[in-house]
């Protein structure tokens, strides 16, 4: 009797710790000219999102890509990001953009410091490969500001939070009024792999 006690609990805890590992999120390394950056990407509130980003990075379509912009802190400022996965270092949008995706600001994560969320053109649903990284709490972009939509936050800064400070203290220039913000040396995204 005994035995089969033991057996059934052994049976119930390696079948819930099995459920728990398929469930868990996954984990990214962002490899940059800087340093390096480990993310959790929030597959359980963002799965859209995740899957954009996981689909864009197994197919090594940010290695080589640059972030581009980076806003300081500055007196007034509402916002402090470094935004990349788009650009290359020659400021050209690299080819194989994929269609934009649903805006999954309505998930309940906020734009806090580390955490990740795609940037995105007037739409709402135009996010496609580009992401930024939130260098402090930036409720100005939690939904519904600005313009009733929000950013969606879609991951995490769960290791390298130093690099992200080192890259937005990185020197910057104005190219003209498109591209303002720009590293003067670039700060180039060298991979995104997932680790788990």
């Amino acid at each position: 009797m005994f035995k089969r006690l033991l057996y059934a609990l052994i049976l119930t805890l390696t079948f819930s710790s099995a459920l728990s590992a398929a469930t868990r999120n996954p984990t990214a390394l962002i490899e940059t000219s800087m340093g390096n950056i480990k993310i959790e990407l929030f597959a359980d509130k963002a799965p859209i999102t995740v899957k954009n980003f996981l689909d864009y990075a197994h197919s090594g379509y940010f290695n080589g890509t640059i972030f581009h912009r980076i806003v300081p802190p500055s007196p007034g400022s509402n916002i402090v990001v470094i935004q990349g996965g788009g650009l290359t270092a020659n400021m050209q949008p690299k080819p194989g953009d994929r269609p934009p995706i649903k805006n999954e600001a309505a998930n309940g994560l906020k734009n806090d410091r580390g955490t990740l969320s795609m940037a995105r053109g007037g739409e709402p649903d135009s996010a496609t490969s580009q992401f930024f990284i939130n260098v402090k709490n930036n409720d100005f972009l939690n939904r519904p500001s600005p313009d009733g939509a929000g950013y969606a936050v879609f991951g995490k800064v769960i290791e390298g939070l130093e690099v992200v400070d080192k890259i937005v203290a990185t020197p910057i220039k104005d190219l003209n009024r498109v591209f303002k913000g720009v590293p003067v040396t670039p700060v180039v995204i060298k991979s995104v792999k997932v680790v788990k």
